[in-house]
């Protein structure tokens, strides 16, 4: 996932953050012993179960499991990639991410694009203060100055060369930024945005991307999209995620509609969850995007044909994505109703009480089907089952498959294989009724190499602790490959810490592994080791892997003899 940035900007990245620092700016934390604490942003809680090392430089949640280091933390709170999670982290402590030549040169060029931008975003604000024509339209649709603040609206006056004359010598990134169209025949310029309410698009990261326009009056066309430019993909965009990021998070939901008024005005009344596709189809990008931030997404349409057919898409592109612990819902508002009207109407009280008519995503695939379907036929059910068949294979693998399936079998009556529904990650750890500290991690339901690969983790500096000459371990030992890694990368940097060699697993098959090793208490009663035990266990446990690896080869040797008598016996 690195891609071009090197891994040594990388460990150098994490060895200047402070992941206290980077999560404490979202999250107050309260120190709680050697480590901090609050309450987790992940999922709702009311005693805090979300705790930050900084020794380890590492989160844990024991609530619902979420953890990670400080590039990890931003790709799950502020739902950036992996990229923009290191250019931010580097922004903050003043480095600069070195890419190749030619991504540099990307980058470099698209700066002062975004520069030009805000500025613009700006100007039509100023804009809008200007014009009375404006406000008393935003007034009329019931929004006030605060909510035009909050998400950056502003207004672009008539005409056609407002912005040449309001930022001469930026023809050509206007041009590139899609604010400014190439007259035909050489002719000069123009602004592709007149005379319309301006509600500035942001990325992850909070930088204007590009624009949404709307006319005062019934012009057509209503809406006016910035167009695809090296800043804007609109397929891959939703109006408002930076803006209702936190309130997601705090509802664990997001209300995905279809309209940067509808957005205004949900939050305008206090819903602040909302966001919206900007003139395309919901699809599996907008999914992904959304499900990085909160853990449930709600579809809201038109209870026309038209929305029920974005309904039957949207769903199609959300199944991909419903691995355990993402669920989505449909909501489908009266004939001739948008959620701008119902909240304008009944209020954020009205809007949430429509809100409990949503129809889980599973439900509603079922009843799409089945509607065609004589569900009290023999034939009906088979159909059913058959219509059902290729769109169930595309949920990921899991509690929730085997639910959905579950569902079917009970609709048609009949079991198509389904296992039971349960899952050892879904259980809840229990710990033993009698704790009881054990030495060498006895009856930890670890084995040596796990127990070492563990306190590798959690105390990097315990490598140092062992003779080099120690570490003559079988490589063939299962588990022996990333044990030998993680030594390697401690022995080569004394300075090492927990995230940083997680850091290196990522994209690795092991990563889950090595994340549950860097939570789990060393000992079975749920306590952890302290620096001065981790020494001693580590060194037992590699000279438990040596005797294994000397076993082994006594073991090799003496069956290849076995095997050489064995042949020469036959001869």
């Amino acid at each position: 996932m690195a891609g071009q940035i090197p891994q040594h900007f990388i460990d150098d990245l994490l060895a200047k953050v402070d992941i206290v620092d980077v999560i404490d700016k979202r999250v107050t934390l309260k120190k709680s012993g050697s480590n901090y604490s609050a309450c987790c942003p992940f999922h709702n809680e009311k005693t805090p179960s979300f705790t930050v090392s900084q020794t380890k430089q590492f989160y844990h949640c024991f609530g619902c499991s979420a953890n990670g280091n400080a590039i990890g933390f931003l790709m799950e709170y502020e739902g950036m990639h992996f990229v923009d999670a290191i250019e931010s982290l580097a922004d903050s402590v003043g480095l600069e991410v070195p890419r190749n030549a030619q991504a540099k040169q990307v980058r470099d060029d698209s700066k002062p694009l975004y520069t030009l931008m805000e500025s613009i975003a700006a100007w039509y604000q100023s804009e809008l203060r200007k014009s009375p024509e404006a406000i008393d339209y935003l007034k009329a649709r019931g929004l006030s100055g605060e909510t035009a603040k909050r998400f950056g609206i502003g207004y672009v006056p008539d005409g056609w060369d407002g912005l040449l004359t309001h930022f001469p010598g930026e023809e050509a990134a206007m041009l590139k930024t899609g604010m400014l169209i190439q007259g035909n025949g050489g002719k000069r310029p123009y602004q592709r945005f007149r005379k319309r309410i301006m509600f500035p698009i942001r990325d992850r990261r909070g930088r204007v991307i590009g624009f949404g326009g709307r006319v005062l009056d019934n012009q057509e066309p209503k809406y006016l999209n910035s167009p695809e430019t090296p800043l804007f993909h609109k397929g891959s965009e939703l109006y408002g995620l930076y803006e209702a990021r936190k309130a997601a998070q705090d509802a664990a939901a997001a209300i995905v509609v279809e309209g940067y008024m509808d957005v205004v005005a949900l939050a305008q009344h206090g819903i602040d969850n909302a966001v919206a596709t900007l003139g395309t189809a919901a699809n599996q990008q907008h999914s992904e995007a959304l499900f990085r931030v909160v853990p449930n997404i709600i579809f809201c349409f038109d209870g026309d044909r038209a929305g029920r057919a974005a309904a039957w898409r949207a769903l199609t592109a959300t199944l991909p994505c419903l691995q355990d612990g993402h669920d989505a819902h449909f909501l489908f508002l009266p004939d001739g109703e948008d959620p701008d009207s119902v909240v304008k109407a009944g209020g954020a009280a009205g809007f949430r009480d429509l809100m409990s008519t949503r129809i889980p995503i599973i439900d509603y695939l079922y009843q799409h089907l089945a509607s065609e379907l004589d569900m009290t036929s023999i034939g009906g059910k088979a159909s059913l089952a058959e219509k059902t068949k290729p769109l169930l294979a595309t949920i990921p693998r899991g509690v929730y498959k085997q639910l959905a399936l579950q569902r079917l079998e009970a609709l048609i009556g009949l079991s198509l294989g389904s296992k039971p529904a349960t899952s050892r990650e879904a259980a809840a750890p229990q710990r033993p009724a009698s704790p009881s500290r054990t030495p060498s991690g006895k009856d930890s339901g670890l084995t040596p190499m796990s127990r070492a690969v563990l306190l590798c983790l959690q105390f990097p500096q315990v490598v140092s602790t062992v003779p080099a000459d120690d570490f003559d371990i079988n490589p063939q030992l299962p588990g022996a490959d990333v044990l030998l890694k993680l030594i390697g990368y401690c022995d080569s940097d004394p300075q090492m810490t927990t995230a940083r060699l997680l850091e290196r697993f990522r994209d690795g098959r092991s990563n889950d592994y090595l994340v549950k090793l860097a939570t789990k208490p060393y000992y079975p009663d749920g306590s952890d080791i302290d620096s001065e035990g981790a020494t001693r266990e580590f060194a037992h446990c590699i000279g438990r892997l040596r005797e294994r690896s000397r076993q082994t080869l006594a073991d090799k040797v003496e069956l290849s003899a076995r095997t050489g008598l064995l042949g020469l016996r036959r001869r």
